[in-house]
């Protein structure tokens, strides 16, 4: 089969912005410290770094998956490049944590506006039988931002300082810019009623949850402010997400969570394995960070590099999973890789001590990489591969939107966690201080210890949410075959074949399919 003419190229300028959308959401990670002590915050604050990032690019993902279908993949992908570089050069030049929180906002929106339409364009112009390469690829760049994210973010804060973690985005966010004007395709484009009530409760909804989990421990779970407390807030936050649903559900005009998407098998059981996957990673960085550099002294960059044997075992096995996704029930990869996940999860946090041989940490993080080549690229296949054309931004919205709300829960969730385990395992005279990231200079030696418990038992939290990820993997149906081709793609028949052009009344494009 002949792909598109401009496919693979259109597929790798976009992958420039992908990758720098993932390296974002890890490379604050291993600048914890530095932006701590850069800008006198505790580490509730600088954890609202990262949630607001990610809680910012998340509750738009729903809408601007159809804005794209609406506006142009392209367009909107190119607007989107063009807030998130401008916005990482406004990080850098933050002077105060709240203003850092502000910029990374702004960013999180260009990420949301950027993401769902590289999942649109794999989805409109690779044929199902060649996504696997393409999810492959995907998968590969997941994979070595894992890497690059920490390695690079350690690098950058040794040699210049945090802001550089930032600053780097400018240019390979021009250099993204112009490979995309040049490469990717203009698809054609439907139009779209936009639910803003939508927009609203989901919004609403997830910042309630959110704040109250990751600010929690700062009120003792008790009252915020008047008769709102934090366990009114969270429950108010579920409440408004029920509402949503419902709203989604009675709204006949165009709701902005379309639920008959969610009446595909696998389209339902992979947004539930992604947003599990999102969770463990958000939640297992940052503990292993702050032991890699409180507990051992090591330096950003070198606390980075525990990384390189999962990002090069997972960026080197992405492709082959990919190519042999067509051939093998995704089902098998995933439930695979979710298992070795967990297993490696449990073995890293059971181990991590004060004294414990880096090699010994080396072996956990090695089985993530197996793992993540198992996951990302059989799961994105399994929730877009029964996808029609005009259900692409729709449903590239709403997966990656289920991903990254996993990702703002498991950042709030292991903030949370954290606090609680220093303060229950470490003296009382520290443990507030530590919890709050208050304790100046090197950690003592007699408290490095009971930290290192602490940040172990906080990698179990993600060790058990990602095997909700296993179990959703465990029913995933055996792909279909599907009968469409993707825009501008022409299929070679079998000699006993007849082909019958016909217009889709949803795409008003016309659809080749092929009857054997």
């Amino acid at each position: 089969m002949k792909e598109h003419a401009r496919a693979w190229p259109a597929l790798w300028s976009m992958v420039i912005g992908f990758f720098m959308i993932l390296v974002d959401s890890t490379i604050v990670s291993v600048a914890t410290p530095a932006i701590m002590d850069g800008l006198n915050a505790g580490i509730n604050q600088v954890v609202w770094v990262t949630s607001a990032y990610l809680l910012a690019y998340a509750v738009p993902l729903l809408i601007t998956g159809r804005l794209g279908d609406r506006f142009g993949t392209k367009n909107l992908y190119l607007t989107g490049l063009a807030v998130f570089t401008a916005a990482s050069a406004w990080c850098g030049l933050s002077g105060s944590v709240e203003v850092l929180i502000v910029a990374r906002v702004v960013q999180g929106l260009g990420a949301a506006l950027m993401t769902p339409q590289t999942m649109a364009v794999i989805t409109r112009v690779f044929p199902p039988e060649r996504r696997g390469a393409a999810m492959g690829l995907w998968g590969s760049v997941a994979g070595v931002a894992t890497l690059v994210g920490p390695v690079l973010g350690g690098v950058l804060v040794d040699s210049l300082g945090w802001e550089w973690i930032f600053y780097i985005n400018v240019p390979v966010g021009v250099i993204g810019f112009i490979l995309a004007a040049r490469l990717v395709p203009k698809l054609p484009t439907s139009s779209h009623r936009f639910d803003w009530l939508g927009v609203i409760l989901s919004a609403a909804g997830m910042f309630c949850i959110v704040f109250g989990l990751q600010e929690g421990g700062s009120y003792n779970w008790g009252t915020i402010v008047g008769p709102i407390s934090v366990w009114s807030l969270i429950i108010g936050g579920i409440v408004l997400l029920v509402a949503f649903v419902a709203w989604q559900y009675f709204n006949k005009a165009e709701p902005l969570l379309p639920l008959k998407l969610f009446k595909d098998r696998n389209f339902s059981l992979a947004n539930v394995a992604i947003m599990s996957m999102g969770f463990a990673i958000a939640a297992m960085i940052l503990p292993l960070m702050l032991y890699a550099q409180n507990v051992r002294s090591l330096t950003p960059t070198e606390a980075a590099l525990l990384m390189v044997p999962m990002a090069v075992i997972s960026g080197g096995l992405a492709p082959l999973v990919g190519k042999l996704l067509p051939k093998v029930n995704p089902r098998y990869f995933a439930m695979t890789g979710f298992a070795i996940l967990s297993i490696g999860l449990f073995w890293l946090g059971s181990i991590l001590t004060s004294d414990v041989p880096i090699w010994q940490l080396l072996m956990p993080i090695s089985l993530f990489g197996f793992a993540s080549a198992g996951i990302w690229a059989p799961v994105s296949m399994t929730a877009t591969r029964n996808l029609a054309p005009a259900q692409a931004g729709a449903g590239a919205g709403v997966y990656n939107s289920t991903r990254q709300i996993g990702a703002v829960l498991g950042s709030a969730a292991i903030a949370t966690l954290m606090t609680a385990r220093l303060s229950a395992n470490l003296p009382v005279a520290h443990a507030g201080a530590a919890a709050a990231g208050g304790e100046t200079g090197p950690l003592p030696e007699f408290l490095h210890s009971a930290y290192a418990t602490s940040m172990g038992q906080s990698l179990f939290l993600p060790a058990i949410l990602i095997l909700v990820g296993f179990v959703a993997a465990t029913f995933f149906a055996k792909p279909k075959k599907t009968s469409w081709h993707a825009v501008g793609q022409q299929a070679p028949l079998p000699e006993d074949a007849t082909q019958a052009p016909e217009v889709s009344e949803q795409t008003e494009r016309p659809v080749v399919r092929v009857t054997e």
